[in-house]
């Protein structure tokens, strides 16, 4: 991986030349290579979480020598004599001594951005359930695209959450462990309502928000209650390409979100539409016209400017060609990234049952588990 090793004259900074020699040179600070060293003093064996504190390592921490071995370097600190081994292609995965060449706002390139022409991934329940190739690769397609659907499974209420269980858990709401999506007379929410629905991402008004969604359809013989699905990563790419400075207005200022639908539930939130990173990552899009309070957190000099951005980007959300719809059948259900892909639904007439069920998991239980698929090499 490395031709060469140099340490600069202070010994605070070690470079490394790659063999490859259109590749820049990496330079590494002393007290990170410390803070990251792999031996067992360092980093729990069995789980890789850190022994030591940064107290634990000299503010002026040094290398006092480095060599390259093959695939792996050696390097000595100055506060102990131990020789600490690295894997030469983990510096180079995990190097920051590159251009970090981002725009004002921009997007995770594991990602794979979508509009109303794409594929999604869909899979066969009883496959995904007991293969484990068939399984990391629908997961793989629910992380990369924020949507994924499963055909063939069992009809039968609370088979939801056996779902949620092929790579998480269930959050638990107001709503209960799952939730019933089907006509009331007196609904709590216009879920529960035959009246079609606007793209959105649910719940903006929790913090922290549910970052997964499982709808899962038990009866659907009403006519039209199509869902629809729209990548909102896309819709806000579409709104930078056209108008940099309103996608940069939805993500300086917060919106408001709040729901009082039943009894001892007053939910509300202080949230930005667009949400990022410090360095500008776009993390989360939340967009619920339904939900969302009176804004008040935007100067006055710009509250008509961010409307205008409001609106654009729900003129985007709106555009059939940014939409995919399809009508779920019984036993069938889909998986949304809440914090990226927003879901839809058509108005549906009182003839005929429709009824689905829902529940959100967490994302962190499918990064979770693809990561750990991925690194057994599930075959």
């Amino acid at each position: 991986m490395f031709t060469s090793v140099d340490i600069d004259p202070s010994g605070q900074v070690v470079t490394f030349t790659p063999k490859n020699q259109s590749q820049s040179p990496l330079r590494f600070h002393a007290v990170w290579m410390r803070d990251n060293a792999p031996d067992p003093d360092t980093k729990s064996v069995s789980n890789g979480q850190r022994l030591i504190t940064l107290h634990d390592i000299p503010e002026a921490i040094t290398i006092t020598k480095a060599e390259v071995l093959d695939d792996r370097v050696k390097i000595t600190f100055s506060d102990r004599d131990l020789a600490v081994t690295y894997d030469a292609s983990w510096l180079e995965e995990n190097a920051y001594d590159r251009g970090h060449g981002h725009g004002a706002l921009w997007f995770n390139p594991s990602l794979s951005l979508w509009d109303g022409e794409a594929r999604l991934p869909e899979g066969d329940y009883r496959q995904v359930m007991t293969q484990d190739v068939a399984k990391r690769d629908w997961l793989d397609g629910l992380a990369r695209y924020g949507f994924a659907k499963l055909s063939g499974g069992p009809v039968e209420s609370g088979a939801l959450i056996d779902v949620a269980e092929i790579f998480g858990y269930v959050r638990e709401t107001n709503y209960g462990k799952w939730f019933e999506v089907r006509t009331e007379v007196n609904p709590v929410n216009l879920a529960y309502t035959g009246l079609g629905l606007q793209a959105h991402t649910d719940n903006p008004y929790r913090d922290p928000v549910p970052t997964m969604q499982i709808l899962y359809c038990l009866e659907n013989a009403a006519e039209g209650g199509d869902s629809i699905v729209v990548d909102g990563f896309h819709c806000i790419q579409r709104l930078m390409e056209e108008d940099p400075d309103a996608a940069e207005l939805l993500s300086r200022y917060c919106a408001r979100f709040q729901y009082q639908g039943s009894a001892g539930v007053a939910l509300q939130s202080r949230r930005p539409m667009i949400e990022t990173t410090p360095d500008g990552e776009v993390i989360c899009i939340r967009f619920n016209n339904r939900s969302s309070a009176a804004f008040t957190d935007i100067p006055f000099d710009d509250m008509q400017a961010y409307y205008r951005a409001y609106r654009r980007l729900g003129e985007w959300i709106d555009d059939p060609a940014m939409q995919i719809a399809f009508k779920l059948e019984p036993g069938e259900c889909f998986v949304v990234d809440n914090t990226r892909v927003l879901h839809a639904r058509k108005g549906y007439t009182g003839e005929g049952h429709r009824w689905l069920q829902g529940c959100y998991p967490d994302k962190d239980g499918l990064l979770s588990t693809l990561s750990s698929m991925r690194n057994r090499g599930s075959s």
